[in-house]
């Protein structure tokens, strides 16, 4: 899956978020800026050639640093792919857990937080296309030294579905026969494959057009009945 000729790869340039804290110091902030500069060289490099074919030295070189700066801030190229995916993931989980809180707090369903999740996870991927695409593929890999640390952080990202599906189920908002490890699944992988169709082969949909569409698959109404 390459992503150089398509919108995944026009859109690399795209931050991979930084997470902040006003308890940093003045040399952990510099250093936080540093690796960010370093994961979106990464991205923006293994998106366009591969991981494989893409150097230390190409990274250093796009994100403006020397070589040596990479080794101190990772052991390797590999280790540095294995944080960047670590720190992608944690951005999509705490955007589906935000999204989810938000609805509990204005009062919303279940179903209306499901909802939100799906359009919180849509914007993630509309922000990071060439993150998503790394993952999802890295996903299909089983030869990765990091693929232990994916498999944890996908957890992360399901479990905080999985937690929304059980307090539905709890609360009589949805069948107790409900499979909630499958469902959550399920419903991360239809925004993840959703999301990449409409990267790909339908750039021309807006957000609120997939949004819409995935919406009324979650509430069982494809067929048009209310």
């Amino acid at each position: 899956m390459t992503s150089s000729s398509g919108p995944a790869g026009a859109s690399v340039a795209v931050r991979i978020g930084t997470m902040e804290s006003s308890s940093t110091t003045g040399g952990s902030t510099r250093r936080e800026a540093t690796r960010q500069k370093l994961y979106e060289a990464a991205v923006t490099l293994i998106a366009e050639q591969g991981f494989s074919a893409t150097t230390v030295d190409e990274i250093a070189e796009r994100a403006g640093v020397a070589k040596g700066t990479v080794y101190y801030n990772f052991a390797s190229k590999s280790v540095l792919f294995e944080e960047l995916l670590r720190h992608g993931v944690g951005l999509l989980t705490a955007s589906l857990r935000d999204a989810a809180e938000q609805t509990a707090r204005e009062g919303g369903s279940r179903v209306d937080a499901l909802d939100a999740m799906v359009r919180a996870g849509l914007v993630f991927i509309d922000r990071y296309p060439a993150f998503t695409q790394l993952y999802v593929a890295e996903l299909w890999r089983t030869n990765r030294a990091w693929q232990s640390t994916l498999m944890v952080v996908r957890q992360q990202a399901v479990a905080v579905v999985e937690g929304v599906l059980r307090e539905g189920v709890a609360g009589g908002e949805f069948s107790d026969e409900i499979d909630v490890q499958l469902t959550a699944a399920a419903l991360v992988g239809m925004v993840l494959v959703a999301a990449l169709d409409w990267k790909s082969f339908q750039p021309e949909r807006s957000l609120d057009d997939v949004h819409a569409a995935l919406s009324r698959l979650l509430q069982g109404r494809v067929s048009g009945k209310g």
